[in-house]
């Protein structure tokens, strides 16, 4: 029997997030997700005219090419990629895990190389389509969540068919102001940071590039950051997981990182010059996302966060920042995560996770929940 949420999901992705028309291109990517949601994205997209093209990926053959990929022949995959997307429209990917830390073996090395190799093939997708990403709920993804496997498919189709239109209003507004703002400070436990963000562009995440989704985003200036952050959600990065990282900054550089993972914490921030600088700012708040689950796709939108991103900018919002890393960490401020402040030109945008002028108090959990 057909899941009816499987369908209203897929015309979330091919009406609302990626808009398809008529004779557009659409490359659906499902990675371990099951044949089912594939099935009904690609009858979403012909419902509304578009031409779907799919490819299946699976975690231990991805593994297993990983681990031995020459230069040569991540040159030769990375061009015919890249050579597709130039053709493609519109991409979605349905990403699922049953063990998230399939590559946790490949060695960094190898990794480094993949990623570079592959930047163009990302950079074009990311610049060039309409493109929406999303996690699929596993037994893997509910454990790390603490929950059972049907309570967390519940929490995910809760978290996925949200509403995004009614959170426009507040996101229109937070960025007009952080549009109109130069300096930012962020104070709380371990965390002491300043920098601005004047004259980067600001960019509203309502349910179009990924979901679930619920944050606005900007960067800073690349060499205005000062001062030290800790994160206190787990991260997973290239399949090692990562806790309790700490970083010093001077004139926008990470001089100093630690984790419990400190040396693969570095190595990765040695990818290259670009990697140790930041290049996204971003202020997170979904009304149903509370808990970090070491999936960035959900922790990035944690209500009442933001996060932190070494490596490489967006073009939208474009600090200048090149880098082949591209890592979001996350910060929770709500008053059980320990609190913290946000100020804008010295003005308090945000305490304990809950915006405070009222211009922008529409984003905040209760007000949102309210409107159901």
């Amino acid at each position: 029997m057909r899941d009816p949420r499987f369908d209203r999901l897929a015309e979330t992705l091919t009406g609302y997030s990626t808009e398809l028309k008529r004779n557009e291109k659409v490359l659906i990517e499902a990675f371990d997700a099951p044949d089912e949601i594939t099935i009904a994205l690609i009858r979403a997209a012909r419902k509304r005219g578009a031409i779907p093209f799919v490819q299946l990926q699976r975690a231990p053959v991805s593994r297993e090419l990983a681990l031995h990929a020459t230069e040569s022949q991540l040159r030769l995959l990375a061009r015919h990629e890249l050579a597709r997307m130039k053709q493609i429209d519109a991409y979605i990917a349905v990403r699922g895990s049953h063990n998230i830390t399939e590559q946790a073996d490949v060695p960094t090395n190898q990794m480094k190389l993949i990623a570079k190799k592959m930047r163009p093939v990302q950079d074009q997708r990311v610049q060039k389509t309409k493109w929406v990403v999303l996690r699929w709920p596993t037994p893997a993804m509910a454990q790390l969540a603490s929950m059972s496997t049907e309570a967390f498919e519940d929490f995910f189709f809760e978290v996925c068919t949200l509403d995004y239109r009614k959170l426009q209003p507040g996101m229109n507004a937070l960025k007009k102001l952080m549009e109109r703002t130069d300096r930012v400070e962020i104070a709380g436990p371990g965390t002491d940071l300043r920098f601005s963000i004047k004259k980067i562009p600001a960019v509203i995440c309502g349910g179009d590039r990924n979901i679930p989704d619920g944050e606005v985003f900007t960067a800073p200036v690349r060499d205005s950051v000062n001062g030290f952050v800790t994160f206190n959600a787990p991260t997973i990065y290239q399949g090692t997981s990562f806790d309790h990282i700490r970083l010093e900054f001077e004139n926008g550089k990470i001089v100093k990182a630690t984790s419990n993972q400190t040396k693969k914490l570095n190595d990765v921030l040695d990818a290259d010059v670009g990697a140790r600088y930041i290049g996204e700012f971003s202020l997170g708040f979904n009304p149903h996302i509370l808990h970090p689950m070491r999936d960035i796709l959900f922790d990035e939108k944690i209500a009442g966060s933001f996060h932190f991103t070494p490596g490489q900018a967006y073009e939208t919002a474009d600090n200048g920042n090149r880098s082949q890393v591209h890592w979001d960490m996350v910060n929770i401020q709500r008053r059980e995560y320990g609190g913290g402040e946000i100020y804008f030109d010295g003005k308090l945008i945000r305490k304990n996770g809950e915006f405070v002028i009222p211009l922008l108090q529409s984003l905040n959990r209760a007000r949102l929940l309210k409107r159901k």
